[in-house]
């Protein structure tokens, strides 16, 4: 009895991969091997990134919140100390926003945790 190859499948899986290559240079996009490693790879490093990308924005509003908080005459970790201290729960990226759009509230915040 001659074996099925079910072509239908194989041929969606093909085009589902080959899909994801598209825009890719080259054999990348039109060689389904070739396209099916770029595309796992791919998926990898969008897989990290979506973790990384948490990690450096952390880092840009501790940045932010640090040089706000030096021109206002503390540290970045006095400030959260303090604030802690005090129960002010204001997260990072909302502290960093206030910093850098409205330089005054931050100022009226800092002296109040340190008052």
């Amino acid at each position: 009895m001659p074996k099925a190859k079910n072509n239908v499948a194989s041929r969606k899986r093909r085009k589902k991969v080959l899909k994801l290559a598209k825009g890719y240079w080259g054999a990348r996009s039109k060689v389904y091997t070739v396209a099916k490693h770029s595309v796992e790879k791919g998926l990898q490093y969008a897989y990290r990134d979506r973790r990384t990308k948490k990690r450096n924005f952390r880092r840009l509003w501790i940045i932010r919140i640090n040089a706000a908080a030096r021109l206002n005459g503390t540290t970045y970790s006095k400030l959260i100390h303090a604030m802690q201290n005090k129960g002010i729960n204001i997260n990072r990226k909302i502290l960093a926003n206030i910093a850098v759009e409205n330089p005054d509230a931050f100022a009226d915040i800092v002296k109040f945790v340190s008052a």
